[in-house]
Order: structure tokens, then sequence, then C-alpha cells
């Protein structure tokens, strides 16, 4: 049940909240006084679409706060346990949107998706507008109306052959890209087997080509390099060079190391010193020995780094990536390879799937068509309610296609609502012949059937009353307060006898402030509701005795109908 809606900077609402109890709450007003701006208000805290000329002028930003009270609601109970977000039953949706076309959605004080926001709001409140009787002239979306109104058994049934019917769409679209893709195998084979010829016989290695390019590098300075060498190690072990020298100065401090500390330690650092020095003398004679400028080795170098960089430019950045490459199309070709066995595979689990699907379908059919039958009985005994006791409606299934269809998720059947206001009539399309009065009793009955069965706690009606008056006004008043006496009812009207039938009665205002407009939202006392009713009743006539007196007489009639 709706407890609350706090609305700010919405259109011509500055700020408004309004509570709520359960029952009936009928919302009048003048025309143009911003009804429709509070069912856009709640659209837009449900998930509705966040149209920013919703956002009042001269403000960067408008919010919207719906609390309802859900304790009693398993389903939405569950799904606030599975998102885990904690409730005491109580739960807040809030929605905020900005000009800048930035939104922002809370459950329960947290952060979530508009995506969770739509799918927990489906849950709590269902909305009617007077411009969805569109749904009823469009035979696509009949089917769902029926489905909507089978037991648990029945939507077991619309679920199991939506999972088959998805599980067979997988399946089939994998087999035909197998199908598309094995037409143009031979070539694909033969371009892999020729790359991985190539591959192979570059016999690449993994860090090979740092070493190759420091090779190169080396043998680009050879000359400068064996100079160098050569000239280090001439003077470090040759006769007149600093090895000699240092052993003489060795000796020297050697002799007089046991005279004092000093010349024990100088003569210690000397001898690393010598030591350290000759190593680097052996070192270096045996690079003069090993390191010979080769030039058929340099081209050899220069050839192998032209080959793997060449590969790198076809296959990968590195040679590692290059070497992933080859690794991924010799997988790819021993799956082609098996293409011929995946093939047929995938055709015999796509025969299998296609079979469990249509054995689906055909369960799922043969539920909707005695569905059908208590369907259309619940449809005219409602609609006898709604003073249509001479109308037929049957629920017509269009004939099985010469051939069979791919697929779909809602199963095989095609099916129309058909009517006939008159006795004796055909039965026709529904959206082909009905009134704009008759659309909104047929849609009243739908909701009427849907809280018969269950369904949302609250229900709004967006002047569902659209091409009612007279008599039939009072008939549809009489069969909102029957919907009302299971669920919370929030309905827009322009009629009086709806009104007067609401256990309760807000009007909405328009003012002027301060030159702003500004609409605002009031729950009327019972002698307000008489002005109101009255005002409903006088039309163009305006409120006279006669009127307030008649309005007093429906409001007592309707409180002792409760």
């Amino acid at each position: 049940m709706l407890m609350s809606l706090r609305i700010r900077n919405i259109a011509l609402i500055e700020q408004l909240t309004l509570c709520f109890s359960d029952g009936m709450h009928a919302l009048t007003g003048e025309t143009g006084a911003g009804k429709s701006i509070v069912v856009d208000a709640v659209n837009l805290a449900l998930g509705g679409r966040a149209d920013r000329e919703l956002i009042r002028t001269g403000t960067d930003k408008a919010s919207v706060e719906a609390v309802f009270d859900a304790g009693k609601n398993a389903a939405a109970m569950a799904f606030l346990a599975q998102q885990q977000i904690e409730t005491d039953g109580t739960v807040t949706l809030w929605r905020e949107m900005n000009r800048a076309g930035r939104g922002l959605c809370r459950v329960c004080g947290v952060v979530v998706p508009l995506s969770v926001l739509r799918e927990l709001s489906a849950l709590l409140m269902d909305v009617y507008g007077q411009h969805e009787g569109r749904f009823l002239m469009e035979p696509q979306y009949h089917l769902q109306f029926l489905d909507d109104a089978g037991d648990a058994k029945h939507q077991t049934l619309r679920e199991e052959t939506r999972a088959a019917c998805e599980e067979f769409l997988a399946c089939h679209r994998a087999w035909g890209r197998l199908v598309r893709e094995n037409e143009h195998k031979k070539a694909r084979v033969e371009q892999l087997q020729a790359a991985l010829e190539e591959l192979r016989k570059a016999k690449l290695k993994p860090g090979e080509e740092e070493a190759l390019t420091a090779e190169k590098e080396k043998n680009r300075h050879w000359e400068k390099i064996s100079t160098a060498v050569r000239g280090a190690h001439g003077r470090i072990a040759g006769e007149e060079a600093a090895l000699p020298l240092l052993k003489e100065a060795l000796d020297s401090l050697q002799s007089i190391a046991d005279i004092a500390p000093e010349y024990e330690k100088l003569a210690a650092r000397l001898s690393s010193c010598y030591y350290e020095a000759e190593e680097i003398g052996y070192e270096l004679g045996g690079m003069l020995q090993a390191e010979e400028y080769d030039p058929r080795r340099a081209d050899l170098v220069e050839s192998r780094l032209d080959l793997i960089r060449h590969l790198e430019r076809k296959y990968g950045e590195t040679v590692d990536a290059v070497l992933r490459e080859q690794a991924r199309m010799q997988d790819e070709l021993e799956r082609l390879g098996a293409m011929d066995t995946e093939i047929a595979e995938l055709a015999a689990k796509d025969r299998k799937l296609l079979a469990r699907y249509r054995e689906a379908a055909a369960q799922l059919t043969a539920s909707r068509r005695a569905l059908a039958e208590t369907f259309s009985a619940n449809m005219m005994a409602q609609l006898r309610d709604l003073g249509m006791e001479k109308t037929s409606f049957a629920v017509q299934f269009a004939p099985a296609p010469d051939k069979p269809r791919l697929p779909q998720p809602e199963g095989e059947d095609s099916l129309e609502f058909m009517i006939s206001p008159n006795p004796g009539e055909p039965l026709k399309p529904l959206g082909k012949i009905a009134s704009g009065g008759e659309l909104s009793r047929i849609m009243l009955a739908l909701k009427s059937l849907e809280a018969d069965r269950g369904g949302v706690d609250c229900m709004v009606f967006d002047e569902i009353d659209t091409g009612i008056s007279g008599r039939m006004a009072q008939v549809v008043a009489e069969k909102m307060r029957k919907i009302a006496a299971q669920r919370q009812v929030l309905c827009v009207t322009h009629l009086p006898q709806l009104a007067a039938m609401a256990s309760h009665q807000l009007l909405v205002e328009k003012n002027v402030e301060d030159g702003r407009t500004n609409t605002s939202v009031r729950m009327l006392t019972d002698e307000e509701r008489v002005d109101e009713v009255a005002r409903m009743l006088g039309g163009l006539g305006g409120v006279d005795d006669s009127a307030r007196a008649h309005a007093r007489h429906m409001l007592e009639a309707a409180a002792r109908a409760l």
C-alpha cells in the first residue's frame, strides 16, 4: 500500500506531501489544474521515463519519494532480500533528476540501478493511464492479457516455453554460425596451414629478439670495442703496465706491514686493488681471444632480425605475441578439422531442443485454449456488471501456419479479442469496433479480474472513465469500489459518481502566488467534498443549491453502501 508521496519541483508543483490510507482515493479538480502531474510524479518514482521538461522552471533538479507498506507483499520482500536491501516492511522509492540529464535512484536509502527500481516497483503498484487503452486496440498485446490471467501452473508453462525457446535459439544460432563458417573452411585451413608452416620454419624463441638486438649493437661498434678492450688490457697486464707496478708497490708495503697498523691496512687495501686489476686483466684477455669480428655472423644476425620483425608485423607486436598467435592458430586448425563432427553434434542437439520447445509450446497452447474459455466467461460477467450485458466476448485463435515458424518466446499462438456489442451481430475484432467508452470499461473489467486473483497492492487509474457518462458512470464507480475493497486504488477522475464513491477525495488546485503558478493538492473534508462533487455535477451552470443537495445525497448513499 502506498503510504505517502513527496514531490519536489515537478512541473507546477514546488513542494507537496500527500498521505494515503487503504480504500479508494479520488483526485479531482478543474481541467488544467495539474491532476496528471501527480500521476507523472508517481510514474517517475516507479522508474518511468525521466523527462527533463518535468523539472519546474527556475530549478535545476526535481525529486519524488514514494513510501510503501510492503510487509505483507511476499514478492516484494523476497526481491529486496535478493538485492540485499534491508527493510522492516516499509519500502521507500526515491528518484532525482536534473537538467544535465543525470539521475539517481534509491531504494530504502540504497543507491540502485534504474532497472532494479523498475523491477521492484512493478511488484508494488500498477498504473493504468488514460492512453493505455491503445494496447487493447493492438492484437499483439492480447496474448499477454490472456496469459496474465492464468494460474501458477499456466505461468510455469509460459516460463518453460520461454526457456526452451531461448535454449533452442542459442543452439540454433551456434549451429548456423558453424555451417556458415564451414562453407569457407577450406580456404581458411589453407591460410592457417601456410601461416603455421612459416612460423614453424622460423622456430622463434622467447627472448631471442632482445639477444640478437644486443649482438647487433656490439657488431655495429666492433672496431671501437676492440680498440678499447685491447688498450685496456695492455695498460693493465703488459710488462710496463699497471699490474707489475701495483705488485711492486704491494711488496713494498707488505715488507713494513708488521711495524705499524696503518701500514698493514694500506697493504690490505692495495692487495685488493692488485687482485681486482689482475682479475680484470684476465677477463680482458679472454675477450681478446674469444671475440673476433665475424662478418658472416653479423649478416646472419641482421637477416634473423629482419625475419623476426617481418613476422611481428604479420602476427604480433613481439615474439611472445607471435608465439601466442601461433598457438591460437594451431587450436583453430584443430577445431576446423573437427568441425564436421561438431556440426553433426550441434544439429542433433538442435533437433532435440526444437522437439522440447514444440512439446512445451503445445502444452502452453492447450492451457491457453482452456484458459480462454474461462477468461471469456469471466470477462462477460465483468462486462455485465459494467452495463455491457448484451456484449459477447471471445478469444479467437489464429489458424496454425502452413509452415512451422521459428520458435518464439511466447509460444506458437496468435490470438485476438473479439466482441459483439449487439445480439445477433457476429463477433468482430475488438480494436476495430469498440468505442472509447467501451474500451475503458473493457480495461476496467481486465483490471477487476486482476484484482480478484491477486496482483499488486496498489492500482492507479488515470482517467479510466474517459468516454463514460450518465448511468454508466455509476456502474463504473461501483466496479471501482469493488476493486478498492481488495486493493488500494488511486484514480484521477472527472466523474462525480466516481468521486462520490471514493473513501477519500483529494482536490488538485492551481494558484498564482508572487507571479508564479503553483499546483497544490489537499485532502477534502466531508463538507468540502459536497462542494467539489457539486461543482463536478454543475458543469457550466456552476454550483447551486440543487447541485449541493444532489452531491450530498450521492455521498451519503455511497457511505451507506460501504
